[in-house]
């Protein structure tokens, strides 16, 4: 199989993670006092899960492509206050798309702290 067309590169992805630490993460820390989750961590078994999960609830519903969209999110509960990332599903697959309210969210990924650095 072909490396997927929107793959990048070690040395890419290290930079992007590099910008965010060095642009946002310093910010974040700063306001919550505490190093915040920066990475979140799925098997490919769920993601897989999900996405089939996701097409066939889309076909049901008449749409035969369906998108993905990731959310940045936050908890706020007794346990944690720490960032997350949960996957959207939309109805269509351009970035204009809506999201698709009739098919639940994917969250419940975990994150390290401290974050794993790519």
């Amino acid at each position: 199989m072909a490396v997927p067309a929107k793959c990048v590169t070690e040395s890419v992805a290290r930079q992007l993670q590099d910008n965010w630490k060095s642009t946002r993460a310093v910010e974040i820390e700063r306001a919550m006092g505490a190093v915040d989750t920066r990475e979140v961590f799925f098997t490919v078994a769920e993601l897989e899960e999900y996405l089939e999960h996701v097409k066939s609830e889309s076909v049901k519903q008449g749409i035969l492509a369906a998108g993905v969209r990731i959310y940045f999110g936050a908890y706020d509960n007794d346990l944690t206050d720490k960032a997350t990332v949960f996957l959207a599903p939309t109805i269509g697959n351009t970035q204009a798309a809506a999201n698709n309210y009739n098919i639940q969210p994917l969250n419940q990924s975990t994150g390290g702290i401290p974050p794993t650095n790519y």
